[in-house]
């Protein structure tokens, strides 16, 4: 009989009639195969049938759902004075419009200093590697390709060269800072900040800078010194920034040997929407928070006393989610289906406890990545953890997560979207089409097909995942009205999926990515309807063309591989306006 069984599904008696009249003409039956002979029905078994509510969306999410972030150690690591790179600008201005979220493990042992040059204020020492290096950087600036008011540079090769040697070596120092829990503290100057805004401001991102709340007095109260500074400096400026207070304020005592309860963490709070409202151009600036780690026992008390003692203040509450750790080698552990579901879970419970205490307050998927601590070489960098990353956008949208910021855009370790020769990796090439493709608009999904009978007392677990929105207003390419559908195949074999109902004999447009040469799933190089993505030049894209199938063909997904899929001429309803 047909079986309801996609994330997210969602249907009607009726609707199921329909499908199984469906299944019955299109002589979809099960037979059991001949003895010794081949098994002539096993694609007409696997077919499944697609539908999709058009009438109207079931959650409208931010124009910015895909969001990127930052983490601090970029100053540490160097890699902060190099965002004016033509070629960076350009990859971020790709997935605009977005926030940027500077943040992270680290940006509770932040201090801003209004000076003007780091080296200078620190002295010679291990990082001082090279005479004069940052005044070098400081004047490759100058000879800067000016465009609509933005800094764009072409850095040395010699100097890049040199920048990744250095970030190598401390790559290792942060590591172990983050596995020992014991961290350094991080310097931001006044031109420090001037080229992170410089990056925001030119890639079209909206800048939401995390401030150092473990600063703190000697009777527990939030130090406001170094915060104060920077709201001053930043006024000043006139930029345009939105702030959150601390990161996993769940993790203080194993971080720092110091606890922070919720009613202090919600008064902390107010203290910053005060400070911001006496700043006058910060006067209306958006506040987030309080930014808990995992959604577990200690995380999820915090966050109800937290909104229980006056977290309302914030404009969206925060979380964070990692699927797995760092100790991870084998890459199916990024196929497991029970894996991907524990996202699920965690927003319910996150959802929970927010539309308890304030209802209609949005609630952000903050700091989201593959894996935890950096992330795995040769597994987090690679095709697979685009599995991982299409899966979090497609649960958190279907269950009304306002926005999603990838941990991260640029920088060390092995869970960003960009490596440190600025080539675009495989989750990157993955989110610029999300990014072009999908809109904000959510649809619902009606799946049904047949399947075998599951063995006595073995659960099987969904391997093909349908999600649907709106296709993105921004795309020129596609009139309103349009659908996109995003699909994750898990399974190693093929996967036939027919459009039914309202999708029934419509033009689709097929961006199918996989991944590209030899290296299979561990390939950190994509492939786009069989033609591999690379940059033309620095300030330049590939063309992303979609292949057409014929009206009422079926679709076919190949082993392992991720879909996108465009249905042009349907003139949703909900999607219309």
């Amino acid at each position: 009989m047909p079986r309801q069984f996609l994330c997210p599904v969602f249907g009607s008696s009726l609707w199921f009639v329909l499908i199984l009249q469906s299944l019955i003409s299109s002589a979809v039956t099960y037979r059991r195969p001949v003895s010794g002979g081949k098994r002539q029905s096993f694609l007409e078994r696997t077919l499944i049938l697609l539908d999709v509510n058009t009438r109207s969306p079931v959650k409208v999410l931010n124009d910015n759902f895909l969001s990127l972030q930052l983490d601090p150690s970029i100053i540490k690591d160097g890699w902060l004075d190099f965002l004016s790179s033509k070629r960076l600008v350009t990859l971020a201005r790709g997935l605009s419009p977005a926030y940027l979220r500077f943040g992270g493990k680290r940006t509770d042992f932040l201090q801003f200093h209004n000076l003007k040059n780091l080296a200078k204020f620190r002295g010679p020492g291990p990082d001082y590697y090279l005479k004069n290096y940052e005044d070098d950087i400081v004047r490759s600036d100058f000879a800067l390709d000016k465009r609509k008011g933005c800094k764009l540079a072409s850095h040395p090769d010699m100097m890049l060269e040199l920048q990744r040697e250095k970030a190598a070596q401390m790559q290792q120092v942060l590591l172990k800072e983050q596995l020992s829990n014991i961290y350094s503290d991080v310097t931001l100057t006044a031109r420090s900040l001037d080229k992170l805004y410089n990056f925001a401001d030119c890639a079209g991102l909206h800048l939401i800078f995390g401030l150092n709340a473990l600063h703190r007095n000697p009777d527990n109260s939030w130090n406001t010194s170094s915060a104060v500074s920077l709201l001053k400096y930043s006024a000043g400026k006139k930029y345009n920034i939105s702030w959150e207070l601390g990161n996993e304020p769940n993790s203080y005592r194993t971080m720092a040997a110091r606890s922070v309860n919720s009613s202090r963490l919600a008064q902390d709070y107010s203290l910053l929407r005060t400070l911001l409202q006496s700043v006058r151009f910060y006067s209306r600036a958006n506040l987030y928070g309080p930014n808990i780690g995992r959604p577990r026992k200690n995380a999820i008390l915090l966050l109800d006393g937290f909104m229980k003692n006056g977290g309302s203040v914030v404009d969206a509450v925060t979380w964070q989610h990692y699927y797995i750790d760092r100790r991870v080698t084998k890459v199916e552990d990024f196929l497991k289906t029970r894996l991907l579901d524990t996202l699920s879970e965690q927003i319910t419970k996150v959802l929970k406890i927010v539309q308890t205490h304030a209802p209609e307050k949005r609630v952000w998927l903050g700091g989201v990545g593959p894996a935890w601590a950096g992330g795995t070489n040769n597994l987090s960098d690679t095709f697979a953890a685009g599995f991982l990353w299409l899966n979090t956008l497609g649960i958190a949208a279907a269950h009304g997560i306002d926005v999603v910021l990838r941990h991260s855009f640029f920088d060390y370790g092995y869970n960003h979207l960009v490596d440190q020769h600025f080539n675009p990796l495989p989750d990157y090439w993955l989110s610029l089409l999300f990014k072009r493709l999908v809109g904000p608009r959510v649809l619902a999904v009606h799946v049904a097909g047949l399947q075998r009978k599951p063995r006595p007392g073995r659960v099987i677990r969904d391997k093909l995942r349908i999600y649907a929105h709106c296709t993105s207003f921004h795309n020129h390419d596609y009139v309103r009205g349009s659908i996109t559908i995003y699909i994750i195949n898990l399974h190693r074999s093929r996967k036939k999926i027919k459009l039914a109902g309202t999708l029934r004999n419509k033009t689709v447009h097929q961006y199918l990515l996989q991944p590209f040469g030899t290296d299979g799933l561990h390939s950190m190089s994509v492939q786009l309807n069989g033609e591999p993505l690379r940059m033309v030049d620095n300030e330049t894209f590939p063309e992303l063309k979609p292949r057409t199938l014929r009206a009422g063909r079926t679709i076919a997904m190949p082993p392992v591989s991720i879909g996108f899929y465009v249905i042009k001429n349907i003139n949703a309803y909900g999607c219309r306006r």
